[in-house]
């Protein structure tokens, strides 16, 4: 049988020995090469960014919508049915212009009756204080003399039944008349001084009014007339208010938007200074003015908002372009809608009035401080690991692990570090193939 080769050579060559010895030696340097080696040498140039710093400017990005500075319904102040419409949608009018009127028939007829009161009770008042004229002074001479004219006459004839009475009594008793022709002549001198009774009555009546004429109107007479004046001045501006009730007019300036009514419709006051956006059919017309952007920007937000700011404003209706505005109001209440907390921003165009409309939806950009060599990474490597802010790097041997950060505000797509990171740190957008993210935060922070 045949030996083995290695028991036939007892004694190999000295050369033979020394290569098997390299070749073990060179086996074992390799091998502890190997084991000193990173696990994973790949390139993570591609998989991660650097931390920069820039010069940026904060923007809190908001949503809104153009609306109107102010708008109103405009409704009569009395219910009636509308006569005419001087104005159409689209129209612009100006303060206090008149914009619709209604049927008035009954409170015309009331304004004449009004004037014409007014009228008379203003003319009464003038006679009294302009006194009588001369002619009714010599009218009233006049009658005084004729009264006493007729009081001379009724004398006459008094003094003549007197002496008849007395020489008709002396027959009587001489039997030479008869008992009734002595009554009938008292009954004549009877008559004869009631009618001078009366005339001096006339005579003292007409000096009366002789006397009212040349000494003027009594004071409480002129009192009483100016009385009336008012009173009629009264009611005649009770009447105008009603009919100017009939006028519906344009509160301020501004474009009407809506239209609801016509001539002929029946309009009640109901829905008089609402919103158009509560308009019925009881309204005329929609008043606005002038255009504002309205915002509500979130509650961790609002802390950046401040009245004068400046804003971009992009419409959807023009995405290419992009219109200035100014923060005009915060609103100092907050406005909760589905357990989000926010606040009303009322924003000024400085311009695109002329190009966006009521309604429109809008985005915002409030333009904040701005932040010099600011130390910014992009925001989508930010990452959350028990409830800690951080980032994922590289560590010695390019594994991505978790890195604690402070964090700033967010400027577009990428967000300012305020600690834990240095200019030229590199950041992980995407992970390793070995690697997934719910094993790198499921780890306990070091």
């Amino acid at each position: 049988m045949q030996l083995p080769l290695i028991g036939k050579i007892k004694h190999p060559m000295p050369w033979l020995l020394g290569l098997l010895a390299l070749g073990i030696v060179g086996s074992t340097a390799i091998t502890i090469a190997a084991l000193q080696r990173p696990k994973n040498t790949a390139d993570i140039t591609s998989l991660t960014v650097p931390a920069a710093q820039a010069d940026l400017t904060v923007r809190i990005s908001a949503s809104g919508t153009v609306v109107a500075k102010r708008s109103v319904n405009l409704s009569p102040k009395t219910t009636g049915r509308l006569a005419e419409l001087f104005v159409e949608q689209g129209d612009t009018v100006s303060a206090g212009e008149i914009v619709a009127r209604m049927e008035s028939d009954d409170i015309d007829a009331q304004m004449m009756q009004a004037r014409a009161g007014l009228a008379q009770a203003e003319a009464n008042l003038e006679r009294l204080r302009n006194g009588s004229r001369t002619e009714a002074i010599a009218q009233a001479e006049s009658a005084v003399r004729q009264a006493q004219a007729q009081v001379a006459e009724a004398q006459s004839r008094l003094n003549l039944a007197n002496e008849r009475v007395e020489r008709n009594q002396y027959l009587a008793e001489e039997g030479a008349v008869s008992s009734d022709r002595l009554d009938e002549v008292l009954n004549e001198a009877r008559s004869a001084r009631a009618s001078v009774a009366q005339a001096e009555a006339r005579v003292a009546e007409a000096r009366g009014r002789l006397s009212e004429l040349r000494n003027g109107s009594r004071p409480e007479d002129i009192t009483e007339a100016e009385a009336r004046v008012a009173e009629a001045r009264g009611r005649l501006q009770a009447v105008e208010v009603q009919q100017e009730d009939t006028l519906i007019r344009a509160p301020f300036s501004g474009v009407i938007t809506q239209r609801y009514a016509d001539p002929g419709s029946f309009v009640t006051p109901t829905t008089s200074a609402s919103a158009t956006e509560s308009a019925s059919s009881t309204s005329v017309v929609a008043l606005a003015e002038g255009l504002e952007v309205l915002a509500r920007v979130p509650e961790v937000d609002i802390s950046q908002i401040r009245p004068g700011q400046p804003v971009e404003v992009i419409a959807d209706a023009y995405p290419d372009e992009i219109f200035q505005g100014t923060v005009r109001l915060v609103a100092p209440a907050a406005v909760r809608e589905r357990d989000v907390t926010s606040f009303e921003v009322r924003v000024q165009l400085n311009e695109g009035q002329d190009k966006l409309l009521s309604g429109m939806n809008v985005d915002l950009n409030f333009l904040g401080d701005r932040l010099q060599n600011a130390l910014v990474v992009p925001t989508v490597a930010i990452v959350t690991k028990e409830g800690q802010t951080g980032v994922l790097v590289p560590n010695s041997e390019n594994q991505a692990v978790f890195k604690p950060v402070t964090v700033g505000p967010s400027i577009g797509d990428q967000i300012q570090v305020l600690e834990g990171l240095e200019a030229g740190d590199r950041v992980f957008l995407e992970l390793p193939k070995d690697q997934k993210l719910q094993d790198i935060l499921s780890d306990e922070i070091q």
